[in-house]
C-alpha cells in the first residue's frame, strides 16, 4: 500500500486533499514549514503527522504531491526524482481523483468557497458526496457519487480538471502577477469551458460569462428575467435572506438563507441550478440551504462585548464591497468599520483607486501594513499611498489595535489574505 506525502501539507487545498485521502482509509503524511496555521488543527485531529521539511522524510514507496507554492528545486522534489518517486502538482493529482466520481468544480475570480461549501452542504445529504473547500476543509466517503471542489484559475492551473459539471460564478480581473489583462483570464475561462463534460452552471449576470462558448449546455443564473435561473421578491431580514425562484420564468419554489449579500443569494442560486439538473428534491435543496453554517474565513461572525468581529478573506476590491454591503444589510444601524490588511504588492499597486473606492463604503476604515508574497518586490509602494487615497482612513498596527473600543456598538470587519487574524486575535486579547 502506498503512502501519500504532500510537500506543503498546511496549505489550504493541500490539507483539504490529505484529510479525503485520509477519510478514504489510504495512509497520508506531510511535511512544511514549522509556523502555525489554521489548516493544522484538522490534520492533527485526523492524526495525520506533519513533518519539518527534510529530504529524509522521501523514502521507497511513496507517491509525492507537490504544493504549488513550492519549486521543482524544493530538497524533497528533488529527493523523490531522484529516488525516481511517482511526483504530482496538487492540480495533476486533483485532476486524476476527480475523474472517479461524478464531479462538480466551482469555479471564478470571486465566491467559490462560498459556494462550494453550500453546494457540498446540500449535496451531502442527498447522496454520499466528497468535496474539497479552499477554507482546507476535505471530507472523503468511499462510496462516494459526487465530488464537488474549489477549481482555482490562478496559473491556469484549472485547465488540469476535466470535470463533469462547472460553477463559473464571474470573471474579473485578478492575481496582476501572473494575468495580464481581463482578456487573458477570460481566455483562461474559455480554455476551462471546453473541458466541462455535462454542464456550466455561469452567473448570467456578468457579461463575461454571457460570452463563454462551450460544448455543453450553459445554464445561467442571475437576477435579470433572461436567466434560466432567477431570484426575485428578495426579503432581507436580521437572520438572512429569502427569495423566490423562477426556472425560465416559472415559479419553482421559495428559499432561505442564513447569509446577506446579493452575492449570497447569487451563490446559492448555482446550488439549485445543479441540484435541480441533478434532480435533487427540492425539499432536501430549501432544508439545507436554510441550515447552512457557514466555511472558514468567509463572514464569520462572534460578539465581543457590545460589538461584532467579522473575519473575512476578501483581499480584492469587488470582494471589500460585497463584504461591506453584507455587514451593512445584516446591520443597517450601526457603525461598519473596516479593517483591511492588502495582500500583495502587485495586487495593492494594480486596484490601488479601486481598493480605496470599495473601502471608503465602511463608516472608518482602519489599514494594516501590505502584506507581501515571497515572489514579488515591493518597490516603491508602501501602505501609505493606499491610506492617502481614503477619506476618514488611518493606520493600525498590533500596539495600537486597543483604539477599536472606540467603536463601543461597532461592526469590525477584518478583511485580507494574509495574517489579518492576529490583528483580530491581538485585539481580543487586549484590555483597557
Amino acid at each position: 500500500m502506498t503512502t501519500f506525502h504532500f510537500v506543503g501539507i498546511k496549505g489550504t487545498g493541500m490539507s483539504a486533499l490529505a484529510q479525503i485521502l485520509h477519510e478514504m482509509n489510504e495512509e497520508v503524511q506531510g511535511s512544511d514549514i514549522e509556523k502555525y496555521f489554521f489548516t493544522e488543527k484538522a490534520l492533527e485531529e485526523s492524526n495525520i503527522p506533519i513533518l519539518p521539511f527534510d529530504k529524509n522524510n522521501i523514502t521507497d514507496g511513496l507517491t509525492v504531491i507537490a504544493g504549488n507554492a513550492f519549486k521543482d528545486d524544493h530538497i524533497e522534489i528533488v529527493e523523490a526524482r531522484k529516488k525516481n518517486l511517482p511526483v504530482y502538482r496538487y492540480h495533476e493529482f486533483l485532476g486524476e481523483f476527480s475523474r472517479k466520481f461524478t464531479s462538480i468544480a466551482v469555479t471564478g475570480s470571486h465566491g467559490k468557497t462560498s459556494t462550494t461549501g453550500l453546494l457540498t452542504h446540500v449535496l451531502e445529504h442527498a447522496k454520499p458526496t466528497s468535496f474539497l473547500i479552499g477554507d482546507g476543509t476535505g471530507r472523503g466517503k468511499v462510496d462516494s457519487e459526487y465530488f464537488a471542489f474549489e477549481a482555482c484559475e490562478y496559473r491556469r492551473h484549472f485547465l488540469a480538471y476535466y470535470p463533469d459539471y462547472a460553477v463559473m460564478t464571474n470573471i474579473d480581473f485578478d492575481h496582476p502577477d501572473y494575468f495580464k489583462s481581463l482578456d487573458d483570464v477570460f481566455d483562461a475561462f474559455q480554455q476551462m469551458a471546453k473541458q466541462v463534460n455535462k454542464a456550466i452552471i455561469a452567473y448570467g449576470d456578468d457579461p463575461c460569462l454571457q460570452k463563454i462558448q462551450a460544448n455543453v449546455p450553459v445554464v445561467f443564473y442571475g437576477f435579470e428575467e433572461e436567466n434560466d435561473f432567477q431570484a426575485g421578491n428578495i426579503t432581507i431580514e436580521p437572520a438572512g435572506t429569502k427569495f423566490d425562484v423562477f426556472v425560465r420564468n416559472t415559479f419553482y419554489g421559495s428559499f432561505q438563507i442564513p447569509l446577506h449579500g446579493k452575492h449570497s443569494v447569487a451563490n446559492a442560486l448555482a446550488v439549485i441550478a445543479i441540484c435541480h439538473y441533478e434532480n435533487i428534491p427540492i425539499e432536501t435543496i430549501q432544508e439545507h440551504l436554510k441550515d447552512f453554517k457557514g466555511v472558514k474565513r468567509r463572514f464569520n461572525e462572534k460578539t465581543f462585548g457590545e460589538q461584532i468581529l467579522i473575519d473575512d478573506y476578501a483581499h480584492h476590491p469587488t470582494e471589500v464591497i460585497v463584504t461591506i454591503e453584507a455587514a451593512r444589510q445584516k446591520y443597517p444601524d450601526k457603525e461598519i468599520v473596516a479593517i483591511f490588511q492588502p495582500h500583495t504588492y502587485t495586487r495593492t499597486k494594480t486596484f490601488l483607486s479601486e481598493f480605496a473606492e470599495s473601502l471608503a463604503t465602511a463608516d472608518t476604515v482602519y489599514l494594516v501594513d501590505i502584506f507581501g508574497s515571497a515572489r514579488e518586490d515591493a518597490g516603491m509602494l508602501t501602505i501609505y499611498d493606499l491610506c492617502n487615497k481614503i477619506p476618514n482612513a488611518s493606520l493600525i498596527h498590533e500596539e495600537t489595535i486597543m483604539k477599536l473600543r472606540e467603536h463601543d456598538t461597532g461592526v469590525l470587519v477584518f478583511m485580507g489574505a494574509g495574517d489579518i487574524q492576529k490583528y483580530q486575535a491581538a485585539y481580543e486579547k487586549s484590555t483597557v
